[in-house]
């Protein structure tokens, strides 16, 4: 009975068996067997075969290969995704809205612009944290602040696509970063594209952006723009002050040629406005007189006439533009009524009456003033230096004068920029510090920096020395710039030596800048053992030339060179062989310190493109530890230390007409260098 069963259950399933089979695409209906079984399996693997090189024909579009082999490194995007799915931030990671606004205003008190853009980019995003435009605003006038006009644009553009909202303080921070970009072309570009995009959109900029737009256009040398953004503002009835103005005196100041003109025309703008200039529009002008020239000598006779004229006559009703070239004869005609045939001629004889007294008028010539006169110049060609255009302005004492009638207290900025215009004299120097006296006003080191300075560029290299006394008495302590205005006067290597010896006792690391003042005098005197020392230390001390730096020593290889040719051409002129001894030996100190550079066989350009550094590179680094403002917190927010110059002996000063003058030895020249 087993036997059956087991057989019963056998045919079924053979049976069963079979049937599966006959449901194979490859089986044919002729045979069962075992035989049919061995063909399905062969045909299976011809076609897996089949399909695998159909992948590599070029004759057949191919099919997916039947097995991909996994790849042994995974993919940098899926790798993300799957942290970004996986590693949720907990909610006590998350800071609100004000949190990350602090954390973004702490890096930029500190100028670590990396830092605080990590903030938006990396941060919130990490924190899953959507940013909003106060955080874009903060980051975009920190970029503005340092003239990172490309990040703040790039800034500007992924607020938009965020969908977050533009506001005038947005536009006001673009256009600050125009003006302070260190490319004027690429600043001038952007503003006015950012302009176009305000004009699209229909936006009416308020006086905080028309201020920003004409100091952008201004800076980056558009002065005709910029005046007639201030034209526009009194078309469209906007308030004018003083905040304006000094705008427009820092265009003058960008335009070399003819900025002293263009400032003389907006100063007395503001007075026929009746708009009383502060401090700030002071030290413009002064810094105008110092950089700015007159330009043609025609047209600047033109402008004093036209200034002097419309002193006189009624204030005109449209701003007067950098470009206004009216003689004093047309603006008067425009300004005389046309019902009274008898009031405009009494006028015109009562104002060229008053005009000739201000021509023939005797003393120092004060077009500062609102009554401006001539005095007793002759000619305007005489005008070359700044202290030729301050006594247009009348001397130092007439701009302490109008200040103080103009209720602008002078501070020690002011002093800084008078120091700069004043004739280079020992009397001059002794009246403006005896004023600063008497002002009671406290001194900082970049007033005696400037001092050491303008010394130094007369050739008054012991009195540059003794200002080392005078800041010594103001309880102040030199600074790096004033070990490297102290360079200007280092002739000779042992004076360098004392300068680095006394540099290395105050712990003042030397920079190429400091050293790059040297080698102007080394090359200046032809000391070649002086270059030469100078570029032993920069190689030592590991330092990187800067653009002056090559300069220098490319104009003194020039002069070398034409030396050279004049002795081969005079074989026995005197002192031929020590200069072809010394000159080779520094040639090949030269070629040495080129190679260990990497300059070796470069021309200028192309050594100048090494050492030259992109201005933006910095803020693309975090900054580095060791920063003053980051091991000091507490004293991050001091302002800068002030002291009075009371303690220094004024009268002590000796005057150059007077011919007083210390003589100090060899030895006390050295104990004053140390000390």
């Amino acid at each position: 009975m087993s036997i059956l069963v087991l057989n019963t259950l056998r045919r079924q399933c053979l049976s069963q068996f079979r049937a599966r089979l006959f449901q194979q695409p490859h089986i044919h209906s002729r045979s069962f067997g075992g035989t049919t079984v061995f063909f399905a399996k062969k045909a299976n693997r011809k076609d897996e075969f089949y399909h695998l090189e159909a992948v590599h024909s070029p004759d057949h579009f191919g099919t997916l290969s039947p097995q991909a082999d996994v790849p042994e490194t995974p993919d940098q995007g899926d790798l993300k995704e799957e942290d970004f799915l996986q590693n949720l931030p907990s909610q006590g990671q998350k800071l609100s809205v004000r949190q990350y606004a602090d954390i973004i205003k702490d890096h930029l008190k500190n100028n670590r612009i990396r830092e605080a853009l990590d903030v938006v980019e990396v941060r919130m995003k990490q924190d899953r944290v959507k940013p909003v435009n106060y955080h874009f605003n903060l980051l975009i006038g920190g970029c503005a602040r340092v003239g990172y006009s490309k990040k703040a644009f790039q800034l500007y553009n992924k607020m938009k696509q965020h969908g977050l909202k533009v506001t005038g303080g947005t536009y006001t921070s673009l256009f600050n970063a125009c003006a302070i970009s260190p490319f004027l072309g690429d600043g001038l570009k952007r503003a006015n594209h950012l302009r176009e995009i305000m004009l699209e959109k229909g936006y009416e900029p308020n006086e905080t952006n028309y201020n920003a737009m004409i100091k952008a256009y201004g800076r980056c040398g558009d002065l005709k723009t910029a005046f007639q953004l201030a034209d526009e503002m009194v078309a469209r009835n906007l308030n004018i002050g003083t905040d304006t103005f000094n705008f427009l005196l820092q265009a003058c100041i960008s335009d070399r040629e003819y900025g002293f003109r263009h400032a003389l025309l907006v100063w007395h703008r503001m007075h026929r406005l009746k708009i009383n200039p502060d401090r700030y529009s002071f030290n413009l002008l002064l810094r105008c007189v110092r950089d700015c020239q007159l330009g043609e000598l025609e047209t600047m006779e033109q402008t004093i006439e036209q200034i002097i004229s419309q002193s006189i006559a009624q204030p005109q009703q449209q701003l007067v533009t950098a470009e206004t070239k009216e003689s004093a004869e047309s603006v008067l005609v425009t300004r005389a009524p046309s019902d009274d045939e008898s009031t405009p001629a009494l006028q015109i004889t009562t104002v060229n009456s008053e005009l000739s007294e201000r021509f023939n008028h005797e003393g120092v010539p004060d077009l500062l003033s609102p009554k401006p006169h001539l005095g007793s110049l002759v000619k305007l060609g005489e005008v070359r230096k700044a202290e030729d255009r301050l006594l247009l302005l009348g001397g130092s004492s007439n701009v302490l004068a109008e200040m103080k009638r103009c209720n602008a207290e002078p501070d020690i900025r002011t002093m800084t920029e008078l120091l700069d215009v004043i004739p280079p004299t020992y009397a001059a120097e002794k009246q403006l510090l005896a004023t600063i006296k008497q002002l009671k006003l406290g001194c900082d080191i970049d007033f005696f920096n400037i001092l050491i300075k303008k010394r130094s560029m007369r050739f008054d290299y012991e009195g540059a020395r003794e200002v080392l006394y005078m800041i010594e008495a103001a309880n102040l302590e030199p600074d790096i710039v004033t070990y490297g205005v102290l360079a200007l006067g280092c002739q000779t290597q042992e004076e360098a030596r004392s300068l680095l010896k006394m540099m290395a006792q105050a712990d003042v690391r030397m920079n190429i800048q400091i050293l790059g003042a040297m080698l102007r005098q080394g090359c200046a005197r032809h000391n070649f053992r002086y270059v030469t020392e100078v570029l032993q230390i920069v190689r030592r001390e590991r330092l990187k030339p800067n653009e002056p730096f090559l300069r220098h020593l490319e104009e003194f290889g020039k002069v070398c060179e034409k030396r050279d040719r004049d002795y081969d051409a005079k074989p026995r002129q005197k002192g031929r062989d020590e200069f072809k001894m010394e000159y080779n030996r520094y040639r090949m100190q030269l070629d040495a310190w080129q190679e260990h550079m990497g300059l070796q066989g470069l021309a200028l350009d192309q050594a100048l493109g090494i050492v030259r550094e992109h201005p933006w590179e910095q803020f693309k680094q975090p900054q580095p530890d060791g920063f003053e403002a980051v091991k000091n917190p507490k004293l991050r927010h001091k302002r800068k230390k002030l002291h009075s110059i009371r303690k220094v002996d004024v009268d002590a000063i000796a005057d150059d007409d007077d011919g007083l003058r210390k003589t100090i030895d060899d030895e006390a020249k050295e104990v004053r260098l140390v000390h």
